[in-house]
């Protein structure tokens, strides 16, 4: 029978999707973890391979690990780990090694872990893709990063990955408390360069800020507290002994200032997390993102320098949507600046969640000074066709805060924004143009 031109079209798309690295379709010269005992043996019987994991549930106690240049797993297996001891995936020292398609998580009652789903060391080269980390509840990223060159996170799911904790900061001089949270990242990066992070999904639907949450864990309460106040805390959060932005973690992190080079954050889309996007970092390209009801949209402090925010939706966030200000990694060779914020659209900012912790009295955009009087100040920033719409009524009082001071921000330019007033005006100072 002949075959019309749009069904031969559709036979022949479908023939080359079958050939496709990572397809469902069983290769067929890729060894199979099916094969032998378990996937672990797959990977050591079979060095620089990648191992074809068929549909159905692996259920392992055992970190599996991936050493050899050029290994990998892929398929559609779901790979169960029941020891919240133990990551699921570990990748360490190689090159080029792939894990596409696999679904990781943990059973119920041993989904809190200090763990991660996916934790890549020292790597190079190495392709996360089309992944998807379920239930991983960890203080730690979901899909974790660190010393790694020309990595790639790629279309990968990471579906509730925060859990409740202590964040303890008794052995910071700048804190000296601790405090009950929630806490977990789903993307963290750290002393990594070149590292590319796009079209990943991170969505948390358990842990969101409520009032009933707040009350059931006492979130925010310190447990612990030193004999001296930190230096860079306020007497007030002192005395009373709480802690307001107890919604901790990011829904992507690429930090270690200094050392995190080279990244770029594509059309991600984030919701619920603690902070969207933050970078302590340099030469970042922050774009065509989506970042819903996090209670910050995203900040670059601690001496990220040369970041690019474009093109990026910040939907329902509370306390600000784009934060730029030093920290306290920040010095005279780490300064912040030398950026641009151009052409992001915020939108109902103050209707999210977590508006009952933060109130009306926050700003959209927040151009701030620094955590310690030795930070030197933000400067050298472009800040141009950025759009701020509301709905309803503003809840915030100046659509951009630039505070003042000796180490106030220098160098701010702005100029074809729309930025409606909010309840005492554009700003709390005359933009610079």
């Amino acid at each position: 029978m002949k075959l019309f031109s749009s069904q031969l079209t559709i036979a022949i798309l479908a023939l080359v999707v079958s050939t496709l690295p990572g397809s469902a379709d069983e290769p067929e010269d890729a060894p199979k973890a099916t094969d032998y005992p378990s996937i672990q043996a797959a990977l050591d019987a079979n060095p620089n391979r990648e191992i074809f994991v068929p549909a159905g549930d692996y259920t392992v106690t055992e970190k599996i690990r991936l050493r050899s240049d050029r290994s990998g797993l892929f398929g559609p297996g779901r790979i169960i780990q029941e020891n919240p001891e133990q990551p699921v995936i570990e990748i360490e020292n190689g090159a080029g090694i792939e894990i596409r398609g696999l679904t990781l998580l943990r059973p119920e009652g041993k989904q809190v872990t200090d763990k991660e789903g996916v934790l890549a060391l020292n790597c190079r080269d190495l392709v996360i893709e089309s992944v998807k980390v379920i239930n991983n509840r960890t203080q730690s990223g979901a899909i974790t990063l660190r010393d790694t060159e020309n990595s790639r996170i790629s279309r990968c799911l990471v579906r509730n990955y925060m859990r409740i904790s202590i964040d303890d900061r008794t052995g910071s001089d700048g804190y000296g408390f601790a405090f009950n949270c929630t806490d977990g990242t789903g993307i963290s990066v750290r002393t990594s360069r070149g590292t590319l992070i796009e079209n990943n999904t991170v969505i948390e639907e358990n842990f969101l800020p409520t009032l009933e949450i707040k009350r059931q864990h006492k979130l925010g309460d310190f447990v612990k507290k030193n004999d001296v106040k930190g230096n860079i805390v306020n007497q007030q959060m002192w005395d009373a002994e709480y802690m307001d932005a107890w919604q901790q973690g990011s829904g992507i992190i690429v930090t270690s200032p200094k050392e995190s080079d080279l990244t770029r954050i594509l059309g991600n889309h984030i919701e619920n997390a603690g902070q969207g996007i933050d970078l302590h970092c340099d030469h970042v390209i922050v774009a065509n993102n989506v970042v819903v009801n996090s209670f910050i949209g995203m900040k670059a402090m601690h001496g990220s320098s040369n970041v690019l925010i474009n093109g990026n939706q910040f939907v329902r966030n509370s306390l600000w949507a784009i934060g730029l200000m030093p920290g306290a990694a920040a010095d005279d060779e780490n300064r912040d600046g030398g950026s641009i914020v151009a052409n992001n659209i915020i939108s109902e900012f103050g209707y999210g969640d977590a508006n009952w912790i933060w109130g009306d009295e926050r700003s959209p955009i927040k151009f701030d000074t620094g955590q310690q009087p030795d930070d030197p100040p933000l400067s050298d920033v472009l800040i141009q066709g950025n759009l701020i719409h509301q709905a309803g009524e503003a809840r915030y009082r100046y659509a951009v805060i630039i505070p003042g001071g000796p180490k106030s921000p220098t160098e701010l330019h702005f100029s074809g924004n729309l930025f409606p007033p909010g309840k005492d005006g554009v700003s709390n100072v005359e933009l610079p143009r």
